[in-house]
Protein backbone atom coordinates (compact mmCIF):
# COMPACT_ATOMS: atom_id res chain seq x y z
CA UNK A 1 0.00 0.00 0.00
CA UNK A 2 0.07 0.55 -1.52
CA UNK A 3 0.16 0.61 -0.58
CA UNK A 4 -4.06 1.67 1.21
CA UNK A 5 -5.36 0.38 -0.46
CA UNK A 6 -6.13 -2.72 -1.84
CA UNK A 7 -6.88 -4.54 -4.65
CA UNK A 8 -9.60 -5.86 -6.85
CA UNK A 9 -7.78 -7.53 -9.12
CA UNK A 10 -9.28 -5.52 -12.09
CA UNK A 11 -7.68 -5.61 -15.37
CA UNK A 12 -4.85 -2.60 -16.16
CA UNK A 13 -7.03 0.37 -17.66
CA UNK A 14 -5.42 3.03 -19.67
CA UNK A 15 -4.99 5.82 -17.41
CA UNK A 16 -5.15 3.64 -14.32
CA UNK A 17 -3.28 1.70 -11.88
CA UNK A 18 -6.07 -1.56 -11.97
CA UNK A 19 -4.96 -1.35 -8.35
CA UNK A 20 -7.90 -0.65 -5.95
CA UNK A 21 -6.23 0.06 -3.42
CA UNK A 22 -5.69 3.68 -2.08
CA UNK A 23 -6.62 4.71 -6.00
CA UNK A 24 -7.71 7.97 -6.39
CA UNK A 25 -8.69 10.36 -9.73
CA UNK A 26 -10.05 13.64 -10.72
CA UNK A 27 -13.65 12.52 -10.92
CA UNK A 28 -13.27 11.99 -14.45
CA UNK A 29 -11.47 8.71 -15.31
CA UNK A 30 -14.08 5.57 -15.28
CA UNK A 31 -11.60 3.35 -13.14
CA UNK A 32 -8.67 4.31 -10.66
CA UNK A 33 -5.98 6.35 -12.00
CA UNK A 34 -3.55 7.07 -9.12
CA UNK A 35 -2.82 4.61 -6.06
CA UNK A 36 -1.15 5.57 -3.18
CA UNK A 37 1.19 3.03 -4.04
CA UNK A 38 1.78 4.28 -7.58
CA UNK A 39 5.13 5.85 -7.64
CA UNK A 40 6.66 7.99 -10.33
CA UNK A 41 4.72 5.83 -12.80
CA UNK A 42 1.69 8.28 -13.37
CA UNK A 43 3.49 11.31 -12.31
CA UNK A 44 5.86 10.95 -15.52
CA UNK A 45 9.23 11.84 -13.44
CA UNK A 46 11.61 10.98 -16.18
CA UNK A 47 14.75 13.47 -14.68
CA UNK A 48 14.66 11.52 -11.31
CA UNK A 49 17.68 9.68 -11.41
CA UNK A 50 17.10 6.20 -10.24
CA UNK A 51 20.18 4.85 -7.80
CA UNK A 52 20.52 2.29 -4.91
CA UNK A 53 23.79 3.91 -3.68
CA UNK A 54 24.91 7.45 -3.75
CA UNK A 55 27.20 10.18 -1.54
CA UNK A 56 27.43 9.85 1.71
CA UNK A 57 24.96 12.13 4.28
CA UNK A 58 27.76 14.92 4.88
CA UNK A 59 26.91 16.31 8.19
CA UNK A 60 24.07 14.03 8.76
CA UNK A 61 22.82 13.29 12.30
CA UNK A 62 23.80 10.22 14.16
CA UNK A 63 22.01 6.94 13.54
CA UNK A 64 21.64 7.18 17.12
CA UNK A 65 19.44 10.81 16.73
CA UNK A 66 19.30 11.98 19.94
CA UNK A 67 16.02 14.73 18.54
CA UNK A 68 13.65 11.33 18.62
CA UNK A 69 14.20 11.03 22.55
CA UNK A 70 14.37 6.82 22.04
CA UNK A 71 17.99 6.35 23.50
CA UNK A 72 19.04 3.05 24.38
CA UNK A 73 15.27 1.55 24.49
CA UNK A 74 15.46 0.17 20.95
CA UNK A 75 17.78 -1.69 18.89
CA UNK A 76 20.31 0.29 16.72
CA UNK A 77 18.77 -0.49 13.49
CA UNK A 78 15.37 0.17 15.25
CA UNK A 79 16.34 3.13 16.41
CA UNK A 80 17.76 4.40 12.42
CA UNK A 81 14.58 3.40 11.60
CA UNK A 82 12.66 5.79 14.04
CA UNK A 83 15.34 8.39 13.43
CA UNK A 84 14.07 8.35 9.90
CA UNK A 85 10.32 8.81 10.64
CA UNK A 86 11.34 11.78 12.92
CA UNK A 87 12.81 13.49 10.08
CA UNK A 88 10.31 13.02 7.41
CA UNK A 89 7.92 14.18 10.26
CA UNK A 90 10.18 17.55 11.01
CA UNK A 91 11.04 17.93 7.73
CA UNK A 92 9.38 21.46 7.39
CA UNK A 93 9.61 23.29 10.65
CA UNK A 94 8.56 27.05 9.51
CA UNK A 95 4.77 25.57 8.59
CA UNK A 96 3.41 24.58 11.90
CA UNK A 97 3.29 22.32 14.32
CA UNK A 98 0.43 20.61 12.62
CA UNK A 99 1.80 17.95 10.46
CA UNK A 100 2.44 14.88 8.58
CA UNK A 101 4.82 12.79 7.78
CA UNK A 102 6.41 12.81 4.31
CA UNK A 103 5.75 9.49 2.66
CA UNK A 104 8.90 8.90 0.77
CA UNK A 105 12.28 10.76 0.06
CA UNK A 106 12.67 13.88 -2.08
CA UNK A 107 14.19 11.84 -4.82
CA UNK A 108 10.93 9.61 -5.84
CA UNK A 109 9.70 12.82 -7.30
CA UNK A 110 6.32 12.92 -4.54
CA UNK A 111 7.86 16.11 -3.27
CA UNK A 112 5.84 16.70 -0.12
CA UNK A 113 3.30 14.10 -0.32
CA UNK A 114 2.28 12.05 2.81
CA UNK A 115 -0.15 9.25 2.06
CA UNK A 116 -3.00 8.72 4.52
CA UNK A 117 -1.97 4.78 5.13
CA UNK A 118 1.55 5.65 5.59
CA UNK A 119 0.84 8.13 8.42
CA UNK A 120 -1.59 5.64 10.30
CA UNK A 121 1.43 3.10 9.82
CA UNK A 122 3.77 5.64 11.58
CA UNK A 123 1.26 6.50 14.11
CA UNK A 124 1.32 2.40 15.02
CA UNK A 125 5.45 2.46 14.70
CA UNK A 126 5.89 5.19 17.21
CA UNK A 127 3.33 3.37 19.96
CA UNK A 128 4.89 0.37 19.19
CA UNK A 129 8.33 1.69 21.06
CA UNK A 130 6.51 1.81 24.54
CA UNK A 131 8.33 5.11 25.13
CA UNK A 132 7.31 8.68 25.78
CA UNK A 133 8.63 10.03 23.11
CA UNK A 134 6.67 7.34 20.46
CA UNK A 135 4.08 8.21 22.22
CA UNK A 136 4.23 12.01 22.06
CA UNK A 137 4.74 11.56 18.29
CA UNK A 138 1.97 9.38 18.03
CA UNK A 139 -0.46 11.53 19.29
CA UNK A 140 0.81 14.34 17.60
CA UNK A 141 -0.02 11.98 14.43
CA UNK A 142 -3.12 11.53 15.15
CA UNK A 143 -4.49 14.79 15.69
CA UNK A 144 -3.37 15.62 12.43
CA UNK A 145 -5.69 12.97 11.18
CA UNK A 146 -8.16 14.17 12.92
CA UNK A 147 -7.63 17.98 11.89
CA UNK A 148 -7.60 16.60 8.42
CA UNK A 149 -11.06 15.07 9.30
CA UNK A 150 -12.61 18.04 10.36
CA UNK A 151 -11.42 20.38 8.12
CA UNK A 152 -11.42 18.95 5.08
CA UNK A 153 -12.03 21.54 2.10
CA UNK A 154 -15.23 20.24 0.88
CA UNK A 155 -16.99 17.81 2.98
CA UNK A 156 -17.55 17.52 6.37
CA UNK A 157 -18.43 13.90 6.84
CA UNK A 158 -16.07 11.90 8.65
CA UNK A 159 -13.55 11.45 5.30
CA UNK A 160 -9.98 11.05 4.79
CA UNK A 161 -8.34 11.77 1.61
CA UNK A 162 -5.60 9.86 -0.24
CA UNK A 163 -3.00 11.89 0.65
CA UNK A 164 -1.96 15.23 1.81
CA UNK A 165 0.63 18.27 1.21
CA UNK A 166 3.41 18.70 3.93
CA UNK A 167 5.22 21.30 2.54
CA UNK A 168 6.32 24.03 -0.18
CA UNK A 169 7.33 22.85 -3.44
CA UNK A 170 7.26 23.61 -7.63
CA UNK A 171 5.30 21.55 -9.41
CA UNK A 172 6.52 19.82 -12.76
CA UNK A 173 4.75 22.39 -14.92
CA UNK A 174 6.19 25.11 -12.58
CA UNK A 175 3.08 25.67 -10.41
CA UNK A 176 4.27 26.80 -7.07
CA UNK A 177 2.34 25.02 -3.74
CA UNK A 178 3.32 27.36 -1.49
CA UNK A 179 1.58 25.46 1.81
CA UNK A 180 2.34 23.10 4.54
CA UNK A 181 -0.41 20.98 6.04
CA UNK A 182 -2.84 23.72 7.17
CA UNK A 183 -3.32 25.91 4.52
CA UNK A 184 -3.66 29.84 5.13
CA UNK A 185 -7.59 29.63 5.14
CA UNK A 186 -7.02 26.81 7.69
CA UNK A 187 -8.19 23.79 5.48
CA UNK A 188 -6.58 20.41 5.16
CA UNK A 189 -4.30 20.69 2.35
CA UNK A 190 -4.85 18.14 0.38
CA UNK A 191 -3.03 15.93 -2.58
CA UNK A 192 -4.39 17.48 -5.60
CA UNK A 193 -1.86 17.75 -7.93
CA UNK A 194 -1.20 14.57 -8.53
CA UNK A 195 -4.74 13.63 -8.08
CA UNK A 196 -4.68 12.07 -4.52
CA UNK A 197 -8.33 13.48 -3.48
CA UNK A 198 -10.20 10.20 -3.19
CA UNK A 199 -11.20 8.39 -0.35
CA UNK A 200 -10.20 4.51 0.01
CA UNK A 201 -12.15 2.44 2.58
CA UNK A 202 -8.47 0.65 3.02
CA UNK A 203 -7.10 4.08 3.57
CA UNK A 204 -9.56 4.53 6.17
CA UNK A 205 -9.44 1.76 7.83
CA UNK A 206 -5.73 2.17 8.50
CA UNK A 207 -6.20 5.33 10.00
CA UNK A 208 -9.24 4.22 12.02
CA UNK A 209 -6.99 1.56 13.12
CA UNK A 210 -4.18 4.23 14.02
CA UNK A 211 -6.72 6.27 16.01
CA UNK A 212 -8.46 3.55 17.59
CA UNK A 213 -4.76 2.44 18.91
CA UNK A 214 -4.23 6.26 20.87
CA UNK A 215 -7.54 5.50 22.42
CA UNK A 216 -6.43 2.62 23.93
CA UNK A 217 -3.34 3.60 24.75
CA UNK A 218 -4.25 7.48 25.76
CA UNK A 219 -7.75 7.33 26.74
CA UNK A 220 -8.57 10.09 24.84
CA UNK A 221 -12.49 10.21 23.97
CA UNK A 222 -11.47 12.11 20.64
CA UNK A 223 -9.30 9.32 18.96
CA UNK A 224 -12.49 7.06 19.50
CA UNK A 225 -15.02 9.63 17.93
CA UNK A 226 -12.67 10.03 14.79
CA UNK A 227 -12.22 6.00 14.70
CA UNK A 228 -16.07 5.82 15.06
CA UNK A 229 -16.66 8.62 12.26
CA UNK A 230 -14.40 6.44 9.91
CA UNK A 231 -16.43 3.07 10.43
CA UNK A 232 -19.55 5.17 10.28
CA UNK A 233 -18.45 6.80 6.32
CA UNK A 234 -17.36 3.13 5.12
CA UNK A 235 -20.80 1.97 6.15
CA UNK A 236 -22.50 4.71 4.49
CA UNK A 237 -20.66 4.73 1.22
CA UNK A 238 -19.03 1.23 1.14
CA UNK A 239 -21.44 -1.15 2.05
CA UNK A 240 -23.24 -3.55 -0.70
CA UNK A 241 -25.91 -5.97 -1.32
CA UNK A 242 -24.08 -7.48 -4.30
CA UNK A 243 -23.64 -11.10 -3.91
CA UNK A 244 -20.23 -11.67 -2.63
CA UNK A 245 -21.26 -9.29 -0.21
CA UNK A 246 -18.04 -7.29 2.15
CA UNK A 247 -17.79 -3.46 1.24
CA UNK A 248 -16.79 -1.73 -1.54
CA UNK A 249 -13.52 0.19 -2.53
CA UNK A 250 -15.07 4.10 -2.02
CA UNK A 251 -15.16 7.04 -3.80
CA UNK A 252 -13.15 8.70 -6.30
CA UNK A 253 -11.72 12.62 -6.68
CA UNK A 254 -15.42 13.53 -8.32
CA UNK A 255 -17.05 11.83 -5.19
CA UNK A 256 -18.56 8.92 -7.47
CA UNK A 257 -18.90 5.32 -5.57
CA UNK A 258 -15.94 3.13 -7.40
CA UNK A 259 -17.77 -0.23 -7.95
CA UNK A 260 -15.14 -2.99 -7.43
CA UNK A 261 -14.32 -4.78 -4.08
CA UNK A 262 -10.85 -5.30 -2.48
CA UNK A 263 -10.35 -8.63 -0.07
CA UNK A 264 -7.10 -6.33 1.70
CA UNK A 265 -9.94 -3.19 2.08
CA UNK A 266 -11.98 -6.03 3.88
CA UNK A 267 -9.18 -7.25 5.98
CA UNK A 268 -8.43 -4.03 6.96
CA UNK A 269 -12.31 -3.67 8.07
CA UNK A 270 -12.26 -7.20 10.27
CA UNK A 271 -9.51 -5.48 11.93
CA UNK A 272 -11.13 -1.74 13.05
CA UNK A 273 -14.62 -3.00 13.09
CA UNK A 274 -13.76 -5.60 15.60
CA UNK A 275 -11.79 -2.80 17.61
CA UNK A 276 -14.63 -0.43 17.66
CA UNK A 277 -16.69 -3.22 18.59
CA UNK A 278 -13.87 -3.70 21.70
CA UNK A 279 -14.28 -0.02 22.58
CA UNK A 280 -17.49 0.75 22.15
CA UNK A 281 -19.43 -2.25 23.26
CA UNK A 282 -21.94 -1.63 20.36
CA UNK A 283 -23.03 -4.74 18.82
CA UNK A 284 -23.53 -3.19 15.72
CA UNK A 285 -19.34 -2.98 15.21
CA UNK A 286 -19.32 -6.57 15.40
CA UNK A 287 -22.33 -7.60 12.80
CA UNK A 288 -20.05 -5.28 10.36
CA UNK A 289 -16.95 -6.97 10.81
CA UNK A 290 -18.66 -10.11 10.16
CA UNK A 291 -19.63 -9.22 6.73
CA UNK A 292 -16.42 -8.08 6.32
CA UNK A 293 -15.31 -11.27 6.96
CA UNK A 294 -17.31 -13.47 5.62
CA UNK A 295 -16.11 -11.67 1.71
CA UNK A 296 -12.53 -12.59 2.99
CA UNK A 297 -13.44 -15.54 3.34
CA UNK A 298 -14.68 -15.65 0.05
CA UNK A 299 -11.75 -15.10 -1.97
CA UNK A 300 -10.23 -18.13 -0.22
CA UNK A 301 -8.66 -20.57 -2.46
CA UNK A 302 -8.30 -23.77 -0.71
CA UNK A 303 -6.17 -25.63 -3.75
CA UNK A 304 -3.11 -23.80 -3.64
CA UNK A 305 0.53 -24.84 -5.53
CA UNK A 306 2.12 -27.95 -2.85
CA UNK A 307 -1.34 -27.54 -0.71
CA UNK A 308 -0.81 -24.43 0.66
CA UNK A 309 -4.17 -22.33 -0.05
CA UNK A 310 -4.08 -18.57 -0.61
CA UNK A 311 -6.51 -15.70 -0.92
CA UNK A 312 -7.72 -13.73 -4.32
CA UNK A 313 -7.40 -9.88 -4.46
CA UNK A 314 -11.02 -8.99 -4.92
CA UNK A 315 -14.00 -8.59 -7.68
CA UNK A 316 -14.71 -6.06 -9.66
CA UNK A 317 -18.39 -6.50 -9.71
CA UNK A 318 -19.54 -7.89 -6.64
CA UNK A 319 -19.97 -11.17 -8.58
CA UNK A 320 -17.12 -12.58 -10.16
CA UNK A 321 -13.92 -13.46 -8.22
CA UNK A 322 -10.82 -12.16 -10.05
CA UNK A 323 -7.97 -14.48 -10.07
CA UNK A 324 -5.19 -12.54 -11.41
CA UNK A 325 -2.50 -11.38 -10.07
CA UNK A 326 -2.80 -12.83 -6.25
CA UNK A 327 -0.65 -9.99 -4.45
CA UNK A 328 1.46 -10.66 -1.13
CA UNK A 329 -0.82 -8.52 1.31
CA UNK A 330 -3.89 -10.37 0.96
CA UNK A 331 -1.80 -13.62 2.24
CA UNK A 332 -0.21 -11.95 5.18
CA UNK A 333 -2.80 -9.12 6.54
CA UNK A 334 -5.64 -12.09 6.44
CA UNK A 335 -3.29 -14.03 8.85
CA UNK A 336 -3.05 -10.82 11.24
CA UNK A 337 -6.88 -10.37 11.16
CA UNK A 338 -8.37 -13.49 11.37
CA UNK A 339 -5.87 -15.25 13.05
CA UNK A 340 -7.93 -18.21 11.98
CA UNK A 341 -5.73 -22.01 11.71
CA UNK A 342 -8.45 -22.73 8.18
CA UNK A 343 -6.17 -20.08 6.64
CA UNK A 344 -3.19 -20.17 8.06
CA UNK A 345 -1.60 -21.81 4.70
CA UNK A 346 -1.72 -18.59 3.10
CA UNK A 347 1.99 -17.50 4.62
CA UNK A 348 3.54 -20.91 2.92
CA UNK A 349 2.42 -20.12 -0.27
CA UNK A 350 3.03 -15.86 -0.04
CA UNK A 351 6.87 -17.18 1.71
CA UNK A 352 7.46 -19.77 -1.44
CA UNK A 353 5.36 -18.54 -4.32
CA UNK A 354 6.81 -15.18 -3.95
CA UNK A 355 9.96 -15.41 -2.67
CA UNK A 356 12.82 -13.38 -4.60
CA UNK A 357 16.49 -13.18 -4.15
CA UNK A 358 17.84 -9.56 -5.75
CA UNK A 359 21.39 -9.48 -7.02
CA UNK A 360 23.86 -7.07 -9.24
CA UNK A 361 23.56 -9.75 -11.72
CA UNK A 362 20.16 -9.77 -12.31
CA UNK A 363 18.25 -8.80 -14.89
CA UNK A 364 17.92 -4.77 -14.20
CA UNK A 365 18.35 -4.84 -11.07
CA UNK A 366 19.95 -1.72 -9.45
CA UNK A 367 21.89 -3.37 -5.97
CA UNK A 368 25.47 -2.82 -6.02
CA UNK A 369 27.95 -5.19 -6.86
CA UNK A 370 28.74 -7.43 -3.57
CA UNK A 371 25.25 -7.21 -1.95
CA UNK A 372 22.20 -9.57 -2.34
CA UNK A 373 18.51 -9.30 -0.79
CA UNK A 374 15.94 -11.88 -0.15
CA UNK A 375 12.29 -11.68 0.55
CA UNK A 376 8.72 -11.37 -0.91
CA UNK A 377 7.42 -9.37 -4.24
CA UNK A 378 4.62 -7.87 -4.36
CA UNK A 379 2.07 -10.13 -6.69
CA UNK A 380 2.00 -13.23 -8.45
CA UNK A 381 2.48 -10.84 -11.70
CA UNK A 382 5.59 -9.36 -10.20
CA UNK A 383 7.23 -12.31 -11.25
CA UNK A 384 6.49 -12.63 -14.84
CA UNK A 385 7.04 -8.80 -15.60
CA UNK A 386 8.16 -7.83 -18.78
CA UNK A 387 12.05 -7.11 -18.32
CA UNK A 388 12.56 -5.84 -21.61
CA UNK A 389 9.56 -2.79 -21.35
CA UNK A 390 9.73 0.20 -18.64
CA UNK A 391 7.55 -0.26 -15.86
CA UNK A 392 5.49 3.23 -16.90
CA UNK A 393 6.37 5.57 -19.34
CA UNK A 394 9.34 7.31 -18.46
CA UNK A 395 10.63 4.92 -16.14
CA UNK A 396 13.04 2.40 -15.80
CA UNK A 397 12.35 -1.47 -16.73
CA UNK A 398 11.77 -4.07 -13.43
CA UNK A 399 13.56 -6.32 -12.22
CA UNK A 400 11.64 -9.50 -11.72
CA UNK A 401 13.50 -9.88 -9.02
CA UNK A 402 13.30 -6.62 -6.68
CA UNK A 403 12.30 -7.67 -3.28
CA UNK A 404 9.38 -5.20 -1.83
CA UNK A 405 10.64 -4.85 1.84
CA UNK A 406 7.27 -3.29 3.32
CA UNK A 407 5.73 -7.21 1.89
CA UNK A 408 8.40 -8.86 3.42
CA UNK A 409 8.33 -7.00 6.99
CA UNK A 410 4.54 -8.13 6.44
CA UNK A 411 5.47 -11.66 6.04
CA UNK A 412 7.71 -11.46 8.86
CA UNK A 413 5.38 -10.39 11.62
CA UNK A 414 2.66 -12.84 10.00
CA UNK A 415 5.14 -15.81 10.73
CA UNK A 416 6.49 -14.75 14.14
CA UNK A 417 2.61 -14.35 15.05
CA UNK A 418 2.03 -17.73 13.59
CA UNK A 419 4.95 -19.18 15.49
CA UNK A 420 5.17 -22.59 14.04
CA UNK A 421 7.92 -24.76 13.15
CA UNK A 422 11.05 -23.25 11.22
CA UNK A 423 8.62 -19.83 11.39
CA UNK A 424 11.21 -17.63 13.74
CA UNK A 425 14.10 -18.80 11.67
CA UNK A 426 12.84 -17.81 8.57
CA UNK A 427 11.35 -14.46 9.90
CA UNK A 428 14.80 -13.95 11.73
CA UNK A 429 16.79 -14.65 7.64
CA UNK A 430 14.31 -12.46 6.30
CA UNK A 431 13.81 -8.98 8.98
CA UNK A 432 18.13 -9.04 8.31
CA UNK A 433 17.36 -8.81 4.92
CA UNK A 434 15.35 -5.97 5.34
CA UNK A 435 17.66 -4.12 8.02
CA UNK A 436 20.68 -5.00 5.94
CA UNK A 437 18.60 -2.73 3.31
CA UNK A 438 18.43 0.24 5.96
CA UNK A 439 22.23 0.18 6.02
CA UNK A 440 23.18 -0.15 2.28
CA UNK A 441 20.42 0.99 -0.02
CA UNK A 442 18.91 4.35 -1.01
CA UNK A 443 21.84 6.30 0.83
CA UNK A 444 22.38 10.43 -0.12
CA UNK A 445 18.42 10.79 0.06
CA UNK A 446 16.70 13.60 1.48
CA UNK A 447 13.18 14.92 2.86
CA UNK A 448 12.54 18.44 2.29
CA UNK A 449 15.89 18.76 1.22
CA UNK A 450 17.08 17.83 4.45
CA UNK A 451 20.08 15.05 4.61
CA UNK A 452 18.62 12.21 6.52
CA UNK A 453 20.56 10.60 9.24
CA UNK A 454 23.02 7.73 8.18
CA UNK A 455 21.22 4.30 7.45
CA UNK A 456 18.13 5.59 8.29
CA UNK A 457 14.81 4.44 6.68
CA UNK A 458 14.36 1.44 4.70
CA UNK A 459 13.56 1.67 1.19
CA UNK A 460 10.48 0.61 -0.57
CA UNK A 461 12.23 -2.16 -2.98
CA UNK A 462 15.92 -3.45 -3.75
CA UNK A 463 15.27 -2.70 -7.48
CA UNK A 464 12.62 -1.46 -9.81
CA UNK A 465 9.75 -3.99 -9.56
CA UNK A 466 6.61 -3.61 -11.21
CA UNK A 467 3.63 -4.85 -9.11
CA UNK A 468 1.26 -6.37 -11.60
CA UNK A 469 -1.19 -3.81 -11.11
CA UNK A 470 0.14 -0.71 -13.44
CA UNK A 471 2.64 0.97 -11.15
CA UNK A 472 6.36 0.12 -9.76
CA UNK A 473 8.16 0.69 -6.39
CA UNK A 474 11.62 1.71 -6.62
CA UNK A 475 14.62 2.35 -4.20
CA UNK A 476 13.38 4.98 -2.37
CA UNK A 477 13.38 5.31 1.66
CA UNK A 478 9.87 5.16 2.63
CA UNK A 479 7.79 5.70 5.67
CA UNK A 480 5.86 3.37 5.06
CA UNK A 481 8.09 0.47 4.61
CA UNK A 482 10.05 1.78 7.67
CA UNK A 483 6.86 1.37 9.92
CA UNK A 484 6.34 -1.96 8.81
CA UNK A 485 9.68 -3.16 9.69
CA UNK A 486 9.52 -1.72 13.07
CA UNK A 487 6.30 -3.23 13.57
CA UNK A 488 7.89 -6.32 12.46
CA UNK A 489 10.64 -6.04 15.23
CA UNK A 490 8.83 -4.81 18.25
CA UNK A 491 6.26 -7.53 17.00
CA UNK A 492 3.27 -5.76 16.92
CA UNK A 493 0.21 -6.54 15.56
CA UNK A 494 -1.79 -4.18 14.22
CA UNK A 495 -4.53 -5.74 13.17
CA UNK A 496 -5.67 -7.63 15.60
CA UNK A 497 -9.09 -7.01 17.44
Amino acid sequence: MNGRNGRSGEPVRSGGSGRSGGESDTGDAPGPALSRRTLIGAAGLGAVALTATGMGVAGAEGADNSRTGYGSSLAPAERRAHSFLAAAMDAYPDHGDIRLTQSYTDQAGLFSTAFTYDNALAVLAHLATRTEAGLRRAVALGDALLYAQSHDPVYDDGRLRQAYNVGPYVFFDGAPQPDGFVRADGTANVGTQFGFTGTAVGDMAWAGIALAALARRTGKRRFLDGAVRIGTWIQVNAGTEQPLGGYKFGVDGGNAKLPFSSTEHNTDLVALFGQLALLTGDPVWRQRRATARAFVERMWEPAGPAGAGFFYTGTNDGVTVNKSPIPEDTQTWTHLALNSRKYTGSLDWAATELAVLDRADRTNSTVPAGQSYEGVTFSSASLLANEGAPIAEFQPKPDRNGVWFEGTAHLVLALRNRAGHGDEARAHRLIASVERAQELLGTGQTVGTRALPERAGVVSASSPLDTGFGFGYYPYRHTGATAWYLLAATRTNPLRA
